[in-house]
């Protein structure tokens, strides 16, 4: 880095410090600029990877390692983010929003657009929310705080119930503990979704005038914002304890809960007392929010190891399954007993066809219009058949509940990430705690046959044929080489995959089967398997997904190994 250069990176970490609230970040960046300016190398790459790039803002929010700078989670980034969104929704809504340096808070309006915040248990989570209900307040909006930390499917509810212009839920999901996020919901047209396209290039422009403008403390503040009312989480609760009230079988059923360190308890233990269903019997360790995950080394349930305490607890109570949410609720995992012992937590496609079954059996008995089933083009193309065989609809949509959640007619969505849609007219996103209730009153039906969730497991093997899928990737050191990859194999398709011919290729760059363009690749075999290919959305790695459909479990375990080998060799190659 030349001396211009390195000048310029130390005056823009200057100029932050500046205008930054939080001593602790502060203190983090004085230190490293201490030391930069005496020529200390490593403080010097510190700011560097702080400061030569900014996070951007896109469908999915803001997510991003804590700490100091405009490459990390802060609260002088969040300030800007606030701002930014605030413009957005004045704009969309023909209002001005107050945010000219100096100017006071804007007044509010009876008619001024709603925004509710939500916050889950991370780190900072709560001083980003009030950072965020102070600005939109500022701004002339009516701002609408929750009561507390809540599940983020609490927030995307909220949005929808108050009818509200936007939602912004302060959580990182499931990512490492040092994270934190920040997700946009709309509300009016988009019926709460998260955002898509255009909308997230639209609000990152605002932020980015707000951030070329520079100091955050000028930005109007306001603490007229309100608390929502307990009546709201109560409404949820309601809401979701109608999605499956325990019939007199759930008596006695013995399962086990893991909140994995977040939010999903408090709000879950109220639903399945209000449902009915007997308690389960929790991870003591795992039950409170605690933002440093103490007991996990990654916080997602589909994480090796991430569900041993659970699996211990299960043990010792002979319990008849594992239920585990996310930190955020969002997202749901189920485990069974594993006749060879132990336990085996279900994949996202087998917990979605199930659940995708039931809400099928559930639309072809109802009086209402005819309704369809989604999923994620890279989830089991098995939804489909679930739908065509109880003559419903069926979409596949890029990745994300921002995509399935705005399915036509949607009444049930999922993606294979373990997560799912179950209450649509509620919910128009991934909800982990609407999903367990349904889970459990799939277990509470079949107890009352005698049977289990891994004979329902059977039973869908029996009636559609066996689904059977896997996923495969490859990981780099440079982002740019996953683009390289992607190119090699648009230049040359693979003719075959462990063997079996490629028939068919489909580039989602293309906007196939009406789809918005996407850069994917889907391959169909002769055998009538499916392989996608396409970058992770969060990681430096090619990702490709397999997916066959067998008479038997054998067959399909046979030709799913195959498929693998086969794709390991692709990469191999592209590698």
């Amino acid at each position: 880095m030349d001396s211009t250069a390195h000048e310029d990176l130390l005056d823009r970490a200057r100029a932050w410090l500046a205008q930054d609230p939080d001593p602790d970040t502060r203190a983090e960046l004085r230190a490293l600029l201490e030391a930069a300016e005496v020529g200390d190398a490593d403080a010097l790459d510190a700011i560097h990877d702080r400061f030569a790039t900014r996070l951007a803002f896109g469908t999915a929010g803001l997510r991003g390692e804590l700490g100091a700078g405009t490459n990390r989670m802060n609260r002088v980034l969040v300030a800007q983010a606030a701002a930014g969104l605030a413009a957005y929704i004045a704009e969309r809504a023909g209002v001005a929003a107050a945010e000219d340096e100096g100017a006071a808070p804007a007044p509010l309006r009876p008619e001024a657009p709603v925004v509710v915040v939500g916050y889950d248990g991370r780190r900072n989570s709560d001083v980003f929310a009030r950072d965020s209900a102070e600005i939109f307040a500022g701004a002339g909006l009516r701002a609408v705080l929750l009561p507390r930390m809540l599940p983020t499917p609490v927030l995307a509810f909220a949005v929808r119930h108050l009818s509200a212009a936007a939602g912004v839920m302060v959580t990182a999901s499931h990512n490492p503990p040092n994270d934190n996020g920040y997700k946009v919901y709309l509300g009016g047209d988009d019926e709460g979704s998260q955002i898509v396209s255009p909308a997230d290039a639209e609000i990152a422009a605002h932020i980015q005038r707000i951030a070329d403008a520079g100091d955050i403390a000028a930005l109007p503040r306001s603490l007229a914002f309100e608390t929502a009312p307990e009546e709201l989480v109560t409404a949820y609760i309601e809401a979701t304890a109608a999605v499956a009230p325990a019939p007199e079988s759930a008596e006695g059923m013995t399962w086990v809960y893991t909140a994995m360190h977040g939010v999903g308890w408090e709000t879950l233990s109220a639903i399945v007392e209000r449902a009915g269903y007997p308690a389960p019997i929790v991870v003591p360790a795992q039950i409170e929010p605690d933002g440093s995950f103490p007991t996990v080394v990654f916080p997602n349930p589909e994480e090796p190891g991430a569900m041993d305490l659970s699996f211990a607890a299960a043990d010792e109570a002979q319990a008849d399954f594992v239920i585990a949410n996310d930190p955020d609720a969002d997202r749901l995992a189920v485990a069974l007993p594993d006749p060879t012992g132990g336990w085996r937590r279900l994949t996202g496609n087998e917990i979605g066809l199930l659940l995708g079954w039931r809400a099928a059996r559930l639309a072809q008995d109802s009086d209402g219009p005819r309704g369809s089933l989604a999923c994620s083009l890279v989830s089991s193309p098995g939804l489909q058949a679930v739908a065509e065989a109880h003559g419903l609809d069926f979409h596949a949509t890029l990745t994300g509940f921002k995509w399935i959640s705005r399915a036509p007619g949607i009444v049930f969505g999922f993606e294979e990430a373990l997560g799912y849609l179950v209450n649509p007219e509620t919910v128009r996103d991934k909800d982990g705690i609407s999903a367990a209730v349904a889970v459990l009153g799939l277990a509470a039906d079949a107890r009352r046959a005698g049977r289990t969730l891994a004979d329902l497991l059977a039973e869908f093997d029996e009636t559609f044929g066996v689904f059977a899928s896997d996923q495969v990737s490859v990981r780099t050191d440079d982002v740019a080489a996953v683009g390289t990859m992607m190119s090699a194999l648009r230049a040359q398709h693979p003719e075959s995959l462990g063997g079996v011919p490629v028939t068919q290729v489909d580039d989602l760059l293309e906007g196939v089967d009406g789809l918005p363009p996407g850069d994917v690749l889907r391959l169909w075999l002769d055998d009538g398997s499916r392989v996608i290919v396409r970058p992770s959305g969060t990681e430096p790695k090619l990702k490709v997904y397999l997916d066959v459909r067998a008479e038997s479990a054998q067959e399909a375990t046979e030709r799913l190994a195959n498929l693998a080998d086969g794709a390991r060799v692709l990469l191999d190659g592209l590698a």
